[in-house]
């Protein structure tokens, strides 16, 4: 196949929905060979075949993305049907729209381990691999939540800043090694992980919130610059919306 990304292999979390699959699927148009995984079999079943579609291949790895092995087994799918990876597009995440006292430790420990612990566990594994290849791309699905504090949404915020600190640190720790490693920052987007908690199906699409593709094309921008230029940052906002 060709395209962009002709011989290129990617690696999305959260692939079965909203961002990670509109990503999966502008990514394997530009020619992109595919490592999909999250939690719903019958989605990535559907995705794969919607690659397959678009005359690229795609294998797909059902897990929980806060899990070590998960991370493990999809680096490890990635060299057996690929010989190699290129890209992680570390997208999986939930969402928590509630004021401090309304939210418990619990849903705190379960927005840092889908946001920050799978973005960790995915990254660790797959660098070894871009480190072998002197060459790689990082991106972090992050939001406007990891630039600035939002009423109401103090823990997602938390969850959000620190994977920009991630990348920012990671940009300067490998890109000795040939590794790219940029955050996607957008706004509100119309997808089930904007339902997240404490707002409504009905809210959410009457928005005028960001369409998944949107933030695809900016993935798929970050993916595709020459060999000497890197995205390290890349906000995302309506036309409609302020900046905070």
């Amino acid at each position: 196949m060709t395209g962009k990304l002709a011989g290129k292999v990617v690696l999305i979390t959260g692939a079965s929905s909203g961002i990670g699959r509109a990503s999966a699927l502008a990514l394997a148009q530009a020619g992109a060979q595919l490592v999909v995984t999250a939690r719903r079999q019958d989605r990535l079943d559907e995705l794969v075949r919607a690659v397959q579609q678009a005359g690229s291949r795609a294998v797909s790895i059902v897990g929980d993305a806060t899990l070590e092995e998960t991370a493990q087994r999809c680096v490890a799918a990635a060299i057996q049907s690929f010989g190699r990876l290129d890209i992680l597009v570390n997208n999986v995440g939930i969402g928590n729209y509630k004021p401090l006292l309304e939210t418990s430790a619990a849903e705190y420990d379960e927005m840092m381990a889908a946001n920050v612990r799978s973005t960790f566990l995915f990254t660790r594994h797959a660098v070894p691999v871009m480190v072998k290849q002197a060459s790689g791309t990082i991106l972090m699905i992050s939001s406007m939540a990891g630039k600035y504090g939002f009423a109401g949404e103090a823990v997602y915020c938390a969850s959000k800043f620190a994977q920009v600190g991630f990348a920012q640190a990671l940009d300067k720790e490998l890109r000795p090694h040939g590794i790219k490693v940029g955050v996607i920052c957008p706004g509100g987007v119309k997808t089930e992980f904007a339902l997240g908690k404490g707002r409504t199906p009905e809210g959410v699409a009457g928005s005028g919130m960001l369409e998944p593709e949107d933030v695809a094309a900016a993935v798929l921008l970050a993916c595709t610059q020459s060999p000497k230029a890197r995205i390290i940052e890349l906000q995302m906002r309506t036309m409609d919306e302020s900046l905070t």
